[in-house]
């Protein structure tokens, strides 16, 4: 069976990510919290799934080293993984800003990194990054957070050419806000979040990319809720 290696998948949309795709990949799935990726296991095992667990920190590259070590082959990368830290720019601090960039992008890098190494080897794979809307629209208090998911489209785009005579797709996902617990902490003002875009939406778009033939190539899918909603997206 086919490998799939989901980043962030201990909460929220990567959870979803796995559970969707439980019972068509053996599931890798890695986080920094082990009891949540523990849950998460034992509901894809449930839906037939073989999942194997590994707590890592992507901001560290002797992490996101020792992860992929331990996988024979990745047929499909999801870089799901990601913080968000919001403030004004004049009062942000660097320190901030440079937490969200190590985690944000440059996690993305090096899984991306070792996952085309591995595909290029193995004759092709699929790589699927979840950014935002703010990776392509601008929003007050998002200058960190939105900057890296401008830098995961450019990392998505150049990865596209790179990888194309190695039989590689790679894609992004940007969603509007979607219903997840770093958006409902962000957003205090909020009381309703059933309009938002769903962690299972993004799933399904996941899966829709997954199920391309191999000569169909989809760089950017922009998810907006066709409802209106009190958020940003």
């Amino acid at each position: 069976m086919k490998t799939a290696l989901i980043t962030g998948a201990s909460r929220g949309i990567g959870a979803a990510i796995a559970q969707k795709l439980a019972g068509k990949y053996r599931l890798v799935l890695t986080g920094r919290a082990e009891e949540k990726l523990a849950d998460v296991k034992a509901v894809c095992e449930a839906k037939g799934a073989s999942v194997q667990t590994v707590v890592a920190d992507l901001s560290v590259p002797a992490d996101v080293e020792t992860l992929f070590a331990g996988v024979d082959r990745v047929d499909l990368l999801v870089n799901n993984a990601g913080v968000g830290i919001f403030g004004r720019i004049a009062g942000f601090s660097l320190s901030d800003w440079q937490r969200i960039q190590r985690v944000n992008v440059e996690g993305a890098f090096l899984c991306t990194q070792a996952a085309m190494k591995k595909m290029a080897a193995q004759g092709g794979g699929r790589i699927i990054n979840i950014s935002s809307v703010v990776g392509v629209k601008g929003y007050a208090e998002q200058a960190a957070y939105g900057a890296s998911k401008h830098a995961l489209i450019g990392l998505t785009k150049t990865a596209i050419e790179e990888g194309r005579d190695a039989n590689i797709r790679v894609h992004a996902v940007c969603p509007g806000g979607v219903a997840t617990e770093m958006v409902k902490q962000s957003r205090p003002d909020l009381t309703d979040f059933s309009a938002m875009i769903q962690p299972e939406d993004v799933a399904d778009a996941v899966a829709y990319l997954d199920s391309l033939p191999p000569n169909i190539t989809v760089d950017v899918i922009h998810l907006r809720r066709a409802a209106s909603a009190q958020t940003w997206g």
